[in-house]
């Protein structure tokens, strides 16, 4: 699935920026890295204050979109945190920017337990200037269970390409083929009424379906997936964007969450042997087609080749692909 911010950047939808030059300094260099904490807890730990100011801040956001994401972060820590690790991504990979100061970035990325059923948090904004003048602002949410249980992820991404537009994606990944699995479907998204959210928001005037232009992304959502592109009113004319993000999209947000949380990571859904074999493959492929295809593909475009094989090094790693 979608990690930090690969599908939109594939998108015609947003204006690309332009490659940066092998002579710049890449956004995730070591050596363009303000001060930060050298500690080995993530900012969604809550001992980690010093770190706090680069995640947990989300500094290039409105009011209401930081608020939402904050509480999604909290809710992930009050329900999950003591089945996580620290974080354990070097300080040039949890925060950097580029030289001339324009793009910023943070990740941040927690393990589960090995008693846990949780695989991986992560956690990501992404601030990067726009040649027309404008900024990209991308906000990330995922949560990973391992091959214990076959249940769902979550994903949510906020993408912001202008003051009243918006992209939404929120969605419990399967983790098995629905045609085969009846029941699966049945369990994960029908009892648990998963398409009324989706329903809920696309009623919404401002609100028009979203296709992402990579066909493997949208191989891979749910058929309850919110996929949505915003467009609020400007000038005095209709809903402006801040409004709907409080009112509208904040609530489906916490509503999936809880449903994910109560159902999936908390569902205490076990498996045999030989399907969490299965089930680890098809994670382990999700997983390395998300870096090779996605990640691998828009990073060094972005940030420079010494920076893409830090940050996917990074990433890899923490994946065990």
């Amino acid at each position: 699935m979608a990690v930090i911010f690969p599908h939109v950047l594939h998108s015609s939808a947003f204006p690309r920026p332009p490659p940066l030059p092998p002579s710049s300094s890449p956004l995730l260099s070591p050596s363009c890295i303000r001060a930060s904490s050298a500690s080995a807890s993530s900012p969604m730990d809550p001992h980690s204050q010093g770190s706090k100011t680069k995640f947990i801040d989300f500094p290039y956001v409105s009011a209401p979109h930081k608020n939402l994401m904050v509480d999604l972060v909290s809710t992930l820590e009050t329900r999950l945190g003591s089945q996580l690790l620290p974080c354990t991504l070097p300080p040039d990979v949890q925060y950097y920017q580029n030289e001339s100061g324009t793009n910023h970035a943070s990740l941040h990325i927690r393990s589960g337990l090995s008693s846990s059923p949780v695989d991986l948090v992560l956690g990501s904004w992404l601030h990067c200037e726009l040649p027309t003048g404008g900024a990209l602002n991308i906000t990330s949410l995922s949560s990973y269970l391992n091959p214990t249980t076959d249940a769902p992820n979550f994903l949510l991404e906020l993408i912001q390409s202008s003051p009243t537009s918006l992209v939404l994606i929120l969605d419990l990944p399967p983790r098995k083929d629905l045609v085969l699995h009846p029941d699966y479907l049945q369990t994960f998204y029908q009892d648990t009424q998963l398409d009324t959210p989706r329903q809920k928001l696309e009623k919404l005037a401002e609100v028009k379906p979203y296709f992402s232009s990579s066909l493997y992304i949208r191989s891979v959502v749910s058929p309850t997936a919110i996929l949505v592109r915003i467009e609020a009113g400007s000038g005095g004319e209709g809903k402006g964007l801040e409004d709907i993000i409080e009112n509208d999209l904040s609530p489906i947000a916490k509503e999936v969450l809880g449903i994910w949380l109560d159902q999936c990571a908390c569902g205490e859904r076990e498996v045999g042997e030989d399907e969490r074999e299965y089930l680890k493959r098809r994670d382990d492929l999700i997983k390395r087609k998300t870096i090779e295809i996605d990640l691998g593909s828009n990073f060094p475009r972005l940030f420079g080749a010494d920076a893409a094989d830090r940050v996917l090094g990074a990433i890899r790693e923490v994946y065990k692909v």
